[in-house]
């Protein structure tokens, strides 16, 4: 007869029916509630609603601009945590505070703030201009304004391993002849390497939803600089729901799929850098 072991903590029963009865409310109802109203539609309708050329050229946007603008950030908040973990220097604080700016700011409040800047009479957008480069109502603002939105999530879930890794380890790989570069990707990269593919996944889950901060800077051009979400919302104001939520399926399905691979990939990292028992 198997022996039964009792938690330590009591109520683990109580607590996962209560963990599956919230997410089931708030997360598999919802979703399931657009697969189902999907489903009213025939294939050939369906294929119609996700498959047509812009709205194709819709998926290319957003999933090339959230890949790139996660992957500028996964760079530069490596570094922004780095020096914020790593140097004392006047004015850390605020620059510390900065980071979660995109977090508090509003989204319309964001999309039209980077709109002044880089439009072709603001700030930077009039240095750019005469040079041929026009940042505003193109691809190139959706990949900014992504990027500025998923900034914090980069630098706020490394920035805790960086902390929890104690310089002597940078110092003792030294004393031993590594290099800088040595140090960094024998030592420090492996170690933070699971937080930063968790940042870069958190950055690009949230780039491929991001509507308000995008909708301003990226003009809305078919076939051009309208991003998915922009897709979904014009359908609903046409009272096409089935072709919303097909849109929306379509988009779920292969967010999910690319994060799941994300997750295994962030999963085969941790294993195979996790000693040997």
């Amino acid at each position: 007869m198997a022996k039964k072991y009792n938690n330590v903590l009591p109520g683990f029963n109580l607590s996962l029916g209560f963990t599956i009865f919230y997410l089931s409310l708030i997360v598999l109802i919802p979703l399931s509630a657009a697969f189902i109203k999907t489903s009213t539609l025939n294939l050939h309708e369906f294929w119609v609603a996700v498959a047509s050329p812009r709205v194709v050229a819709s998926y290319k946007l957003t999933f090339g601009a959230s890949l790139i603008g996660a992957s500028i950030n996964a760079v530069f908040g490596l570094l922004t945590a780095w020096v914020l973990t790593r140097y004392t220097f006047p004015g850390k604080r605020i620059i510390d505070a900065l980071v979660d700016l995109p977090f508090a700011l509003p989204t319309a409040v964001a999309g039209i703030a980077l709109t002044a800047i880089y439009a072709p009479n603001g700030w930077i957008g009039g240095m750019l201009a005469p040079h041929g480069i026009k940042v505003a109502f193109t691809p190139i603002g959706v990949v900014i304004a992504l990027t500025f939105i998923g900034l914090p999530f980069v630098v706020r879930t490394v920035q805790p391993i960086l902390e929890d890794l104690e310089a002597e380890t940078e110092e003792a790989a030294a004393s031993l002849g590594a290099n800088r570069w040595q140090t960094f990707t024998k030592i420090i990269f492996p170690a933070i390497a699971p937080a930063l593919l968790t940042g870069f996944s958190l950055a690009f889950a949230r780039a491929i939803g991001e509507y308000g901060s995008v909708i301003f800077i990226a003009g809305n051009m078919p076939m051009v600089s309208e991003i998915t979400p922009l897709i979904i919302i014009t359908k609903l104001e046409q009272y096409d729901y089935a072709g919303a939520t097909a849109v929306a399926v379509v988009m779920l399905v292969i967010s999910f799929i690319l994060l799941l691979g994300i997750n295994g990939l962030q999963w085969w990292n941790s294993r195979r850098n996790s000693p040997a028992i």
